[in-house]
């Protein structure tokens, strides 16, 4: 065999070294893409600039959050669910999207257990808000409202029957009303139905407390009832659900994980949940979690995952009392 011959043979090993050297390379080689499937400056949009923030000091490379907003967090997560098990598209799950949706909206493209669970993030109180200014001082007197002219209140909502729905529906239901006492205003995220109370465009709204809070200190905004069994720190004049005499709205919380496609790789889990656990005693991370009034409550992918369904189950358990088959 001739030198040159030997000589290609070379080249060509090198090459295929170099190639099996490349696909060996340890995840992540480049940024990493977190979708929230809400718009911006709502509960899912804060909690994945949070994360991502956080989470990027310790997986070594930038992490960037794309809001794809759409059908009530629906859009946003299908494309998750179609993305590449690669592990450079994950989703900022929030209750609605993942355990709601599924377990009540008949138009939703995936199922519960349709993803990839990584961890979950954080837990949010739900908060029932109106204008400052408005005539309703307190959880009795939208109530109250509700039943003398029913039909006639409006609601900002993040989807079609997402938490966001079903804490005024069991609101409803708990005081003897109809569940469609008060009209449903559907908005892409929480923080559009922030705007559409301070404009007036709806009466109230109930969803994670973190949009709301800096209008509740400001006075702009007045929370009327938090699901929570103590008082809020952020927001310590509202009442918790227990207070106004409906301590099953503690069951209707928000909270926050991180999924991925399906079928992503065991070595990528790994690497997030040792990622995770670091970023729960990052004490900048936490500080700001706290910030928004949510509690940080990092679990496991398999702890996330017994969690997801068992929300999954709850809401699931509620369609008869919706109307939804």
């Amino acid at each position: 065999m001739g030198v040159r011959a030997l000589d290609g043979i070379g080249l060509g090993l090198a090459l295929l070294f170099a190639a099996g050297g490349a696909f060996a390379q340890p995840y992540p080689v480049k940024a990493i893409t977190i979708v929230s499937p809400y718009s911006a400056g709502g509960n899912a949009d804060l909690a994945a600039r949070s994360i991502g923030a956080a989470a990027a000091k310790f997986i070594g490379q930038p992490i960037v959050v794309v809001n794809r907003t759409g059908a009530g967090g629906i859009v946003g997560s299908q494309f998750v669910v179609d993305a590449a098990p690669d592990g450079y598209t994950l989703l900022l799950a929030r209750v609605g999207s993942q355990a709601a949706a599924p377990a009540l909206d008949p138009a939703t493209t995936y199922k519960w257990d349709s993803f990839t669970f990584l961890g979950v993030l954080e837990s949010d109180p739900y908060v029932c808000v109106v204008l400052g200014k408005s005539s309703i001082r307190t959880f009795n007197d939208l109530v109250a409202a509700a039943r003398a002219r029913p039909g006639k209140l409006s609601y900002a909502s993040t989807g079609n029957a997402d938490a966001s729905v079903v804490f005024p529906v069991k609101m409803f239901l708990n005081s003897g009303l109809k569940a469609d006492a008060a009209v449903k205003v559907p908005y892409k995220g929480a923080g559009d139905t922030v705007g559409a109370v301070l404009g007036g465009h709806v009466d109230f709204a109930c969803n994670g407390i973190a949009p709301y809070t800096s209008g509740i200190r400001s006075g702009d905004l007045r929370g009327l009832v938090v699901s929570t069994k103590a008082r809020v720190a952020e927001a310590p004049d509202v009442p918790t659900a227990a207070e106004v005499g409906m301590p099953d709205l503690e069951s209707v919380s928000g909270w926050g994980a991180l999924y991925g496609p399906p079928g992503l790789p065991k070595e990528i889990v790994d690497r997030w949940a040792a990622v995770l656990a670091a970023v729960k005693d990052d004490p900048e991370w936490v500080t700001q979690v706290k910030r928004r009034g949510s509690i940080p409550s990092v679990m496991t992918p398999e702890e996330t995952r017994r969690f997801a369904e068992a929300q999954y189950k709850a809401y699931r358990a509620l369609a008869s009392q919706l109307s939804v088959k």
